[in-house]
């Protein structure tokens, strides 16, 4: 009998049920895995901002993190809000410990609403421990800015971050391009250590209705790549699950409303012209 795959989420939750491990957890099973998670830190958050964060203990992520380790077998996982060096550190011992593989890294940093969601004391943590396990890296522009100190304004600055990223030991990155200013396109630049690179291509899809979009992203990759896809096919899949759940927003909340995670599932994908993805290698 056919097991069903088996992912990991480590993030924090949301008690809006946007983002992090609500929207890691929804998305899997859209693509029909199993999610397992490891809850870093509770926020307390909705659409319209995060109010409070109160961080898991070292150990408690520890536990978790065995917890899970010692009973699932895990074809893929994903990191999110790690919030500090300490939960860096637990999260890394695990991954070395019990051998995972396909590692999926979101460097969330800062929530829609402005909130720190990384720690300073933790960058340094990230860039040294977390990146060079990673299979994938998938900042947005502001992340990548973050990690690199480069300023992107062009595909040439953005390539050039790119590659910063990947000195800093990760075998592929994928620069998300929501945040681009004016941009009549959103587009997901991919680039691997042997030099590959695809620029993923859709049409800006204008709405507030965001929350969670990059949780939902790095989740979607790490499904398809429990299931076995290859990394350019599992990025091409989250792009058109991204894309259908923007295009039928759900008008939840006063805010950056959720994404809608049934979407693509719901066969949204093929209804409109503006959720076609455009492929340049």
């Amino acid at each position: 009998m056919k097991k069903t795959p088996q992912t990991l989420t480590i993030a924090g939750s949301d008690s809006g049920g946007g983002a992090g491990i609500q929207a890691d957890l929804k998305t899997f099973q859209e693509l029909d895995v199993y999610g397992t998670s490891v809850i870093t830190a509770v926020t307390a958050q909705n659409t319209t901002g995060v109010s409070a964060i109160y961080p898991m203990s070292p150990q408690a992520v520890q536990m978790q993190l065995g917890a899970v380790g010692s009973d699932f077998e895990l074809a893929a996982l994903k990191t999110g809000m790690l919030f500090n060096s300490e939960i860096i550190k637990e999260a890394v011992a695990a991954i070395r410990k019990f051998g995972w593989e396909n590692i999926v890294v979101d460097p969330v940093m800062m929530a829609k609403g402005g909130a720190d969601l990384l720690q300073q004391e933790a960058v340094d943590a990230l860039k040294t421990q977390l990146l060079p396990l990673a299979l994938l890296v998938t900042p947005n522009i502001p992340e990548a800015e973050a990690l690199t100190g480069i300023t992107i304004t062009s595909a040439a600055s953005r390539r050039y971050a790119a590659e910063q990223i990947l000195g800093l030991g990760a075998k592929a990155v994928v620069i998300k391009g929501g945040h681009a200013v004016n941009a009549e396109y959103a587009e997901d630049y991919f680039l691997q250590t042997n030099g590959e690179s695809v620029l993923y291509r859709s049409v800006r899809i204008v709405t507030d209705q965001t929350h969670g979009t990059g949780c939902t992203f790095a989740a979607a990759v790490t499904a398809e790549l429990a299931k076995g896809q290859q990394l350019k096919d599992a990025i091409f899949t989250a792009k058109q699950f991204i894309q259908a759940a923007l295009s039928e927003p759900l008008n939840i909340g006063k805010g950056h409303g959720p994404t809608n995670h049934a979407a693509y599932k719901a066969g949204m994908l093929g209804k409109k012209e503006v959720n076609k993805i455009e492929v340049f290698q």
